[in-house]
């Protein structure tokens, strides 16, 4: 199903963007240099997202690519005065697809850990967030992180939750998933009693689901940046244009638009 998501996105492009899938064949442009040398080489900046992760990034009913890492991705680029081109892969891949030079950053609201800090290099902060637990309406015995231990409990593959989880909760019982819907049909099957997500994916997805609340509030805030290789160069020019989006106020507009508040502090 993600990839044919990822199929359809090829059909319906944003302006002055490109997408192309992680992985595909052939040298990838500017092979044989990295980071802030490629980057300045082609003019283009090759962005990682996942591109089936609304509000953040998914294909919109127009068949355009947007949400709100889209439009902070594509005001970052503008910054730099470079063009945007977004590689697709499903999130477990995204970090490889960096690694192997298939992309230059990722923007996918991926969390600042000392685990990933120790392997990469992250922009500053652009999101802030923090964990939500979602359960059935209606079956109660789940109200904050203590009451985790035991249940069955749904998380994104290679996530900051299921990190969170398997480090903090080792009594319950970790599912991992691939993408969002399948974790959701589980939880309204029964087959898991709870799903961790980012409290702002969930605010938004709770919107159109009546049948899902938040069990408690937020916890373990967290912090989101871009990601890139160890490139003291490239991490310069991203910092450089997030504090200048920040400063002039395009971020928190950006962020004003998709979630009607300031999510960037």
């Amino acid at each position: 199903m993600r990839f044919l998501a990822r199929r359809d996105l090829l059909l319906g492009l944003g302006a002055g963007s490109a997408l192309t899938l992680a992985g595909c064949g052939g040298k990838p442009a500017g092979a044989g240099q990295n980071g802030a040398a490629r980057v300045e080489a082609t003019k283009t900046l090759r962005i990682g997202l996942e591109g089936t992760y609304p509000p953040f990034n998914y294909q919109g009913a127009d068949g355009q690519l947007t949400g709100f890492d889209v439009e902070f991705a594509r005001a970052l680029a503008e910054q730099m005065k470079v063009k945007a081109e977004f590689v697709a892969a499903p999130f477990a891949g995204l970090l490889g697809a960096l690694e192997s030079g298939r992309t230059d950053v990722v923007v996918n609201q991926i969390t600042i850990t000392p685990e990933r800090q120790a392997k990469y290099d992250f922009s500053k902060p652009y999101t802030v967030s923090g964990i939500l637990i979602i359960t059935q309406k209606g079956k109660g015995g789940i109200t904050g992180p203590a009451d985790l231990a035991g249940k069955k409990v749904g998380v994104g593959l290679g996530t900051h939750y299921e990190q969170w989880l398997r480090q903090n909760q080792p009594k319950a019982e970790v599912r991992t998933y691939d993408d969002d819907p399948t974790k959701y049909q589980d939880l309204r099957a029964g087959r898991i009693d709870a799903v961790l997500n980012d409290r702002l994916v969930a605010a938004d997805f709770l919107k159109t689901a009546p049948d899902l609340v938040a069990a408690g509030p937020p916890f373990a805030p967290q912090s989101q940046g871009v990601v890139m290789k160890r490139d003291p160069a490239l991490k310069v020019l991203i910092d450089e244009a997030v504090d200048a989006l920040r400063a002039d106020g395009r971020l928190a507009a950006i962020s004003q638009k998709w979630f009607g508040q300031d999510v960037t502090i």
